[in-house]
Order: C-alpha cells, then structure tokens, then sequence
C-alpha cells in the first residue's frame, strides 16, 4: 500500500529556470514503486513517500574537488533517487511485518526568541545598499542579505513553533519545523526511548536553518542573519521538548539524560 522513509539530505536542484519540481523526493517515490513491482494501475495505487531528514548542513556537493561538467537537466536527482530507491527496497525485503501496533502522538508550541541585527550589522547592511551599481563586491548575495538584515530590525520579538512526536509500534517520529543539522537529527535519535527514531524537517512550516549553538561560533551560511531567524539556543530548546513528548507517548521507557 506504502512505504514511508527518511533521508537526510538537501534537495538536489538542477531544475531549469522557470520549472516547478518536487526533486528526488518524487523521483523516488516512482523508482520504489517499480523496485518492489507494484502495479501503476492498482486500486488503491502504491503510494511511495520520502520525508525530509535532518539535512540543514547536508548536501552532496563536493566541495573538496575540482568542480565537474554540469549533469543534463534532472539528472543528478534521478542518480540519488535511484540509489536511494534501491537501498530502500533492499532493505524493504527485511521488514518484519506485524499485525498491531500502539499509535500515539503529542505536540506543543514552543516559544522562542527573534534574532534582531547588531550595531555592526547593521551599519555594514547601510553600507552595502548604498553602494552604486556595478561597485565590487564582497559576496554576490550581500545586497539580499543586506536587505534581509534591515528587515530584521522589525516584527514581533517572539515565534511561536508546533513540535511534535509520533509512536507506531517501536518506531519514533519528530516534527520540527526548521531546515535541522544532522548532529541535532543524531543526538535526538541516540537519547530517544523509541528504537529507531527519526526527525522529519520543515514539518508544519518553516522558520529557516537550525543550527546548534556551537555552529554560530564557527559561523557559515546558515548561521546568517536572514536565513537563521530564531535564537542561538534553539535547538537544544527544541531536542528537550522533543525527548520530552516521545517520552510521553510511552510512560514505561525513558528519554536518555
């Protein structure tokens, strides 16, 4: 009937200007389907599904390399859907199928802190809008951020966020709805007291990147202002609801400290 997964990694792109795609999330769900050799014209039809994992600071860029010829249009998200479709079915043949499972979920609205410009950003944001066109740049995107940042000055000081946590079976879920590090999506998975456990990204909205507060003292794209709009200490705000409402949905097992 379906297959629900969970991969954490960014979309893939290579879509051509002015096209709309799902990216390998759909590519996937058809190349699964034809891998467990489901009939297309079965009613009800299989339904394959592919959600989005912790992949805020993941992609398969390979930035270490020197850069290779650009692939065709949707080729490289058909080479990932296609793996990724193969180790699902092989691993598909090992599922062990059972007849009753406890369903339980749980959510809460999370209160957190808008990130507001400093002095210094802003006075470098002033700077860079008034520079004429066709000065040198610094960056290519310094004129959006720029504008991202004097933005930011106003709105409301707080964002009210819906988490979540599902049970079926032995099975975990998390919601959150953010672009999450991968080390947040592990540590969730490691101190949860469902066995496997994983995180669905950009669930129920989106609020931009989520990175944990060690990643803000090493800086990167997506600790900039614009694209990380809540506080530093979000994420660990966020991981101890989560363990908190998964150890809710089965009073017996217990969130690891």
């Amino acid at each position: 009937i379906a297959v629900l997964a969970n991969y954490s990694l960014h979309y893939v792109g290579g879509v051509p200007t002015g096209h709309l795609s799902a990216d390998y999330f759909a590519v996937f769900a058809r190349k699964l389907g034809e891998r467990l050799g489901t009939d297309p014209l079965h009613d009800p039809p299989f339904v394959g599904i592919l959600s989005n994992g912790t992949s805020g600071d993941v992609n398969n860029i390979d930035v270490k390399s020197p850069p290779k010829p650009a692939l065709p249009a949707y080729a490289k998200m058909n080479l990932v859907a296609d793996d990724l479709a193969r180790r699902v079915a092989e691993t598909y043949a090992k599922v062990e199928f059972r007849d009753r499972a406890p369903l339980a979920s749980a959510s809460r609205e999370l209160v957190l802190k808008i990130r507001r410009p400093t002095p210094e950003e802003l006075a470098f944001a002033r700077e860079v809008m008034a520079r004429p066109a066709g000065a040198p740049k610094y960056h290519n995107l310094e004129q959006s951020f720029a504008r991202r940042i004097m933005d930011h000055q106003e709105g409301p000081a707080e964002v009210s966020i819906l988490l979540q946590a599902f049970r079926v079976g032995d099975l975990g879920i998390a919601a959150i709805p953010f672009e999450v590090f991968a080390e947040m999506g592990l540590d969730i998975k490691a101190r949860s007291p469902f066995k496997p456990t994983f995180t669905m990204e950009l669930a129920n909205g989106t609020y931009g990147y989520l990175p944990t507060p060690r990643h803000f003292e090493v800086g990167g794209y997506e600790t900039w202002l614009g694209v990380n709009r809540v506080e530093p200490e979000a994420a660990p705000k966020i991981t101890a609801v989560i363990l908190d409402l998964l150890g809710g949905l089965d009073p017996a097992r217990k969130a690891t400290p």
